[in-house]
């Protein structure tokens, strides 16, 4: 369980595996849950597209104490490909938070305090990145994106 008390759905767990042992999907978001009580999973993916992928970060939507929506944060697993310095592609699932500079603070608070529940609950992750402004979220060259540059 998260400092926060929000608690990992099954269902990530699930899908998680999937994306690891299948190749299912990938990509998975999870976000928090509309009753603020567990983080559970909000869309999969198949596409082999960072910027589909990215534009669905970007675009997320999140609601406040309040229940009104705004600038959204998500928690994101992406199956990241590869080649490594002997040809080799390598498959390495990261988690990457993300957190927008403009969210509300209820929004941030709530995501980085509940990130370590679903950290905990994903063994075998490759990466913990943190995302906050959208230049995070660019490629660089044509290689990698920025936040994997750790792989």
């Amino acid at each position: 369980m998260a400092q926060s008390g929000i608690k990992v759905a099954a269902e990530c767990v699930t899908a998680y595996e999937e994306l690891k042992s299948k190749k299912a999907f990938r990509f998975i978001l999870f976000k928090i849950s509309d009753d603020g009580k567990e983080i559970v999973v909000d869309e999969t993916g198949k596409e082999d597209d960072w910027d589909v992928f990215r534009e669905k970060l970007i675009s997320s939507k999140s609601k406040d104490k309040r229940g009104k929506e705004g600038v959204g944060a998500r928690y994101a697993v992406y199956d990241f490909h590869h080649t490594s310095g002997e040809g080799i592609v390598q498959e390495k699932p990261g988690l990457l938070s993300w957190i927008p500079d403009d969210a509300g603070v209820f929004v941030k608070m709530t995501y980085a305090g509940s990130k370590e529940a679903l950290k905990m609950a994903l063994p075998g992750l490759a990466a913990d990145i943190q995302a906050s402004a959208t230049e995070d979220l660019e490629y660089e060259g044509s290689v990698r994106p920025k936040v994997f540059k750790r792989l």
